[in-house]
């Protein structure tokens, strides 16, 4: 593993150590106990909101266990991410968890990871590898599927537009799978007729504001647009507001992020999914611990990775719109009241 490491130069692997850190948000939650296993935990970027909630979820519940937590992110790098993980291995973690920048070439990770005995947990994103050890998330498909049906109860026939994810997550193509069993039913009876269906290079905004403004300077028209997320979504109603349609066209998105529920508030974006990171970051944390010290995590349900079948938990999302955000997003101390209702 050295050998890898210096075979990729100095400065590179300065480079991944210097990055080999966590910044939290909550400062209690930096420090580390003695003793316990040490879980490494690569991500593959922090630039969705929620991402920095995961990681402080997480590392709560694995301090809470006795263990510690050394997290890199990668900055949208794939690559960058894969010399990061290399040196987490190195720094012999007793388990790693990854939020795969692309699921594809964090295969690399897994294979290097069990070269060392060490156990790896994708993360809400898939790794194309075999013998991933589990895969803990949300249903990608539960996901599409709740914001196309939400979007079609508003706009039973129209024009719509798919703005997808990056073609790198798995979790996009899942997401566009849901979202195609309530959407293309209606496409073949005519009564939808999908004008836009594009993907978005690393979930950006700015790709899916491209595609959206592209399309309307054309002079076409769009009824409504199932957006894979909520930076996606933004984008979207961006390119809407420039012609003057944010409000009237429905959008839907993921992940409940602040400005996406803020805009649910004031109407300009429709439904948004919310996706417990509480559930999900406690369960993966405990589950990386249990692995971490040698024992065998039991889920009961597994998931289609590539010719093999991946130990998997898949967790349930919940619908967000104006109607239930005190209820969901709210309730369980995600957002504050007053974040996303203002003075309202």
């Amino acid at each position: 593993m050295y050998k890898i490491l210096i075979g990729l130069g100095l400065v590179v692997v300065v480079a991944a150590v210097a990055v080999v850190l966590y910044l939290p948000s909550n400062p209690d939650l930096a420090g580390t106990k003695e003793g316990g296993p040490r879980i490494g935990f690569s991500l593959g970027t922090l630039r969705e909101e929620r991402w920095q909630k995961d990681i402080d979820t997480f590392t709560k519940r694995a301090q809470e266990l006795g263990a510690s937590v050394v997290a890199a992110y990668a900055n949208d790098n794939a690559q960058l991410q894969l010399t990061q993980a290399e040196s987490l291995i190195v720094q012999g973690v007793d388990a790693l968890v990854v939020v795969a920048q692309d699921g594809k070439l964090a295969a690399e990770i897994v294979t290097k990871a069990h070269a060392a005995g060490i156990p790896v947990i994708a993360y809400d994103r898939l790794i194309a590898h075999p013998d991933l050890d589990l895969f803990v998330t949300f249903d990608s498909r539960v996901v599409g599927e709740l914001e196309a049906r939400e979007i079609v109860r508003r706009v039973p026939k129209g024009t719509y537009a798919y703005i997808g994810g990056s073609t790198t997550d798995n979790n996009a193509f899942l997401h566009k799978e849901g979202a195609m069993k309530v959407l293309k039913p209606l496409i073949d009876k005519g009564d939808i007729k999908l004008a836009v269906d594009s993907f978005s290079a690393g979930w950006s905004p700015k790709e899916a504001y491209k595609t959206m403004s592209t399309y309307l300077a054309t002079g076409a028209t769009v009824d409504a647009v199932v957006a894979a997320n909520d930076g996606t979504a933004g984008g979207v109603i961006q390119a809407l507001t420039e012609k003057g349609l944010a409000g009237k066209v429905p959008v839907a998105g993921q992940d409940a992020d602040l400005v996406a529920c803020q805009r649910i508030i004031s109407g300009t974006q429709t439904v948004t999914i919310y996706k417990s990171i509480k559930k999900l970051a406690v369960q993966a944390a405990e589950d990386a611990v249990a692995l971490a010290k040698g024992k065998t995590v039991k889920t009961g349900a597994t998931i289609q990775n590539g010719n093999a079948q991946s130990p998997a938990r898949l967790l349930v999302p919940a619908l967000v719109t104006r109607e239930t955000m005190d209820a969901t997003v709210i309730a369980d101390g995600y957002q504050t009241r007053e974040a996303v209702y203002g003075n309202k």
